[in-house]
């Protein structure tokens, strides 16, 4: 008999198809769909889900008694309450790596399309408001020889200093939990304190993942000590910022601009007011969002889901101490 396996919200072909052949599955698109009764009694006797943003709390677990691992596809893991995993001997992966420098490309892009106001000038010449040279309030700022303050140095950090400074000659200043003798040799960076950095760059970057210690790093006080003419990236996850506070620092132009692939809520409500700010860019949470990497994450998840189905150890544990369990 075909274990059953839970494909929550999407995963790409052809991974899709060979999961379907190899597995009984079942595939619920719909968010909410806990409260769905199809999905809860398939649940009861599933014994691994894949996919995205499964609610992996205690709540759910305990309808799901025969669950023996949860494959994220995605890096981030904070949907899932990893202490809780494993006191239930669930494991728990994630899928690093295969999208770290397609979230490095996006954070830069977000640093360039901020700085010189792309999204608002294709606007302004789609809508034939380009009569003229443009004058001195359509100019925007320098991303070159700038100071770029990165806050988390992992993976995706590394990979956001090497393109900032050795494509765009910029001075990295970083910070992270232990300082990052590669990145220093690498990419002359600098270890700051987060109040040193806040000071001193010209353009920040906040890419860490979303932990008790993390949610909320981001807020007045962290604005108020940023340049005026700072530029904020967020390519992290939202709840990292109090977005009230990042509203009102761009209200009281206590830094010049913001450049976000995340948000408190997604999809972001169509009346937050950062989606009415021409000094603002906003993407749909695309940090990954190409065929290549979707794939790529797809198949490792796929590779994960297997391997902790097969009695093995993932490559990608998130809760390794579940493995010293059993």
């Amino acid at each position: 008999m075909k274990k059953k396996v839970i494909v929550y919200d999407r995963i790409e072909e052809p991974v899709l198809s060979a999961l379907q052949e190899e597995f009984d599955v079942r595939i619920f698109k719909e968010r909410d769909a806990h409260d769905n009764p199809e999905f809860l009694s398939f649940l009861q006797e599933a014994e691994g889900v894949i996919g995205l943003g499964f609610p992996g709390q205690s709540d759910i677990l305990d309808k799901a008694p025969n669950l023996k691992i949860i494959s994220n596809v995605s890096v981030g893991y904070n949907n899932l309450d990893t202490e809780e995993l494993t006191k239930r001997n669930i494991m728990g992966t994630n899928t690093p790596d295969v999208l770290t420098d397609t979230v490095a490309d996006i954070a830069m892009g977000l640093m360039l399309s901020t700085a010189r106001r792309m999204p608002e000038l294709d606007q302004y010449v789609k809508q034939g408001k380009w009569k003229e040279a443009v004058t001195t309030e359509l100019f925007g700022a320098d991303v070159h020889h700038k100071k770029l303050g990165i806050i988390g140095m992992g993976r995706i950090g590394k990979a956001i200093a090497q393109r900032a400074h050795l494509g765009f000659n910029m001075d990295i200043l970083y910070h992270s939990r232990t300082p990052k003798p590669d990145a220093e040799e690498r990419f002359n960076a600098t270890y700051m304190n987060p109040e040193s950095l806040l000071r001193n760059s010209d353009y920040i970057c906040l890419i860490t993942p979303l932990t008790d210690e993390t949610r909320g790093m981001i807020g007045k006080k962290e604005f108020q000590l940023m340049k005026r003419s700072a530029i904020f990236i967020n390519v992290s996850r939202g709840s990292t910022v109090v977005e009230a506070d990042l509203i009102e620092a761009l209200k009281n132009k206590e830094i010049a601009a913001a450049g976000l692939d995340v948000y408190v809520q997604e999809p972001v409500n169509p009346d937050n007011e950062l989606l009415k700010m021409k000094n603002v860019v906003t993407l749909p949470h695309i940090g990954s969002a190409t065929a290549e990497t979707e794939n790529k994450m797809a198949a490792l998840a796929a590779e994960n889901l297997r391997a902790g189905l097969n009695g093995e150890k993932p490559e990608n544990l998130v809760n390794p101490e579940v493995w010293k369990k059993e």
